[in-house]
């Protein structure tokens, strides 16, 4: 089998798979064939789980011959993010600190992946346990665009293995922009759901109160799918007219000096040509914006550093310098600064939601610039990376970035958040979006 399955999306290998023109196992093995051939250079995979990958295929299509359809993810490959626990396999999470564990279980998310028909591929590297530093022994994933530079974090193996046509889908996980900010520099979907909406059982976590789990695709089609097998229940696109859409413009995300002139140029040709289309364009200022990303940091820091309390008393020297640094700030940071931040997180919440009252979706740049040579360090606050990425993980709301064009060659992502527990309908909303603006090509690696 050729990699030419490389571009084929949910519904695509469904109905090959349902008329006979392709099987589970020539997919997996195109998946695996391509994965070979572009791991040096992308470094996505921590963990390739051939064998096992294929004797999944075989069962779905046994399953699927003896009459049992388990729906549109039956016998499509996935990736998973090397801190989620697939049963039988390592759990690396990027790191040194501990030799990678088998998993006796499971994760629920995973399971019911499973459930729903995947193929689980394989693992995907990250950022050392998420925390915005790539263990300089495993070594960042680097972009399918252009891999002198990075994909992203933390999800950025996710990201890299879904941007070069390895698997549809790819899942991550999202504390201040992990699923986003990779889904932008590598010019595909990434949806973070609303938080508690994906279950994080068998997912190491970040940050308790901010961290949550969602899929990386080429299509908010997929994503929608992605996320209906996470969630275990439907995620219909309602066909949604633009005429009359009313776009929230979160001034602030365009307008700060970090934002380039290219990513600035296409975030708002694409919310024009929406424009163009009927929509209606509000800008909107939020009270203590500026805030947000700096409380994020006080929230994360603290939580962060409780939840590697004993791998840190373990064996410090096995984390990168970077994670090691954040984990002992996480110690001199004063509770009091913590309860603030989490009084303000409320606040911020409330004038949110507050919002969808008058727009239907905020709409900002995704990330401020394209993808770097290397990723920034996440502890910059407003200023940096997570600009626009960190206010949906204070507040949960849904949020999903789209490719929206190019600046200098490098993808550009378009964020949109919407109300809490409307997943659904921002996925709806986002579908409606992406058939009008630019999207992105795929990258030169064939």
């Amino acid at each position: 089998m050729s990699e030419k399955t490389a571009g084929l999306g949910v519904r695509a290998l469904g109905e090959a798979y349902r008329t006979g023109r392709l099987t589970p196992r020539a997919v997996v093995e195109a998946a695996l064939a391509r994965m070979a051939r572009l791991e040096p250079r992308l470094n996505a995979f921590a963990e390739p789980m051939r064998e096992a990958a294929l004797a999944e295929a075989d069962a779905r299509a046994q399953e699927m011959a003896d009459g049992r359809d388990r729906g549109p993810l039956h016998g499509v490959p996935i990736a998973i993010k090397d801190l989620i626990e697939v049963a039988g396999t390592p759990t690396g999470y990027g790191s040194q600190v501990r030799q990678p564990a088998m998993a006796a279980d499971d994760a629920l998310l995973v399971a019911r992946l499973r459930t729903a028909g995947a193929v689980i591929l394989g693992k995907t590297n990250l950022l050392e346990y998420a925390y915005g530093v790539a263990h300089p022994k495993i070594g960042q994933t680097n972009n399918p665009h252009d891999p002198s530079r990075t994909s992203g974090g933390s999800s950025g193996g996710s990201a890299a293995a879904v941007a070069a046509g390895i698997v549809p889908l790819a899942i991550g996980t999202d504390t201040g922009g992990s699923i986003r900010i990779p889904a932008a520099y590598c010019g595909i979907v990434g949806l973070k759901p609303s938080f508690g909406l994906v279950p994080l059982d068998g997912v190491f976590p970040l940050s308790w109160s901010l961290d949550h789990a969602g899929p990386l695709a080429r299509s908010v089609d997929d994503s929608a799918l992605a996320l209906a097998g996470l969630v275990g229940q439907p995620m219909p696109l309602a066909p949604l007219p633009l005429t009359g859409l009313r776009i929230g413009v979160v001034r602030r995300h365009f307008d700060m000096a970090v934002v380039s002139p290219g990513v600035r140029r296409a975030a708002s040709e694409a919310l024009g040509a929406l424009s163009e289309r009927g929509a209606t364009l509000v800008d909107i200022s939020l009270p203590r914006l500026e805030d947000a990303n700096r409380d994020l940091v006080t929230v994360l820091l603290p939580e962060a550093t409780l939840i590697h309390a004993d791998l840190y008393a373990e064996n410090p020297d096995g984390y990168a310098p970077g994670t090691r640094s954040q984990i002992e700030a996480g110690l001199r940071l004063p509770a009091i600064d913590y309860v603030r931040a989490q009084r303000r997180r409320a606040q911020l919440r409330e004038s949110v939601e507050a919002l969808f009252a008058t727009v239907d979706v905020l709409a900002s740049p995704s990330v401020p610039f394209v993808a770097p040579h290397e990723d920034p360090e996440f502890v910059e606050g407003e200023e940096g990376e997570v600009l626009a990425s960190g206010l949906a993980n204070m507040t949960g709301h849904p949020a999903i970035s789209l490719p929206c064009g190019l600046s200098d060659g490098l993808p550009v992502g378009l964020q949109l958040m919407g109300p809490l527990g409307a997943d659904a309908r921002l996925l709806s909303i986002a579908a409606a979006v992406e058939a009008v603006i630019d999207g992105c090509p795929p990258p030169p690696l064939d």
